[in-house]
């Protein structure tokens, strides 16, 4: 009996704001800063993985990388074929924001096609 006695001692003693429009907040301080809104806006740029590194997470570095080792390889075989792949792939790179890769890949598949066309047929 004791406590229902205490328990209308402190909804009693409650502080009253002169509206009773928030009947759940009996006995809670309404002008506290605590009660302010916690939640932020949420939108899709919060989504990204923070375990990538953002200059990783650049699809064009495939084909830069790619056009590059493609270049390399056209050195050895195939440099026309090759060598037309890899400024392709470049180009592709290069739309896609990655210039270094890019350029490299073109400049590595051009002296391979030019190697291949003009100084080789001529030392044999």
């Amino acid at each position: 009996m004791e406590e229902d006695r205490n328990k209308d001692v402190h909804t009693e003693n409650a502080p009253h704001h002169g509206d009773d429009e928030h009947h759940s907040f009996i006995g809670h301080d309404l002008d506290s800063k605590r009660n302010e809104e916690y939640a932020q806006e949420f939108t899709a740029d919060n989504l990204r993985d923070s375990d990538i590194p953002e200059d990783d997470a650049n699809p064009g570095t495939f084909y830069g990388w790619a056009g590059i080792a493609l270049a390399l390889i056209s050195f050895f075989v195939w440099p026309i074929i090759l060598g037309a792949a890899s400024i392709i792939f470049g180009f592709v790179a290069r739309s896609r924001d990655v210039d270094t890769l890019g350029n490299i890949a073109i400049g590595l598949g051009a002296i391979s096609m030019i190697i291949a066309l003009f100084i080789i047929p001529f030392l044999f």
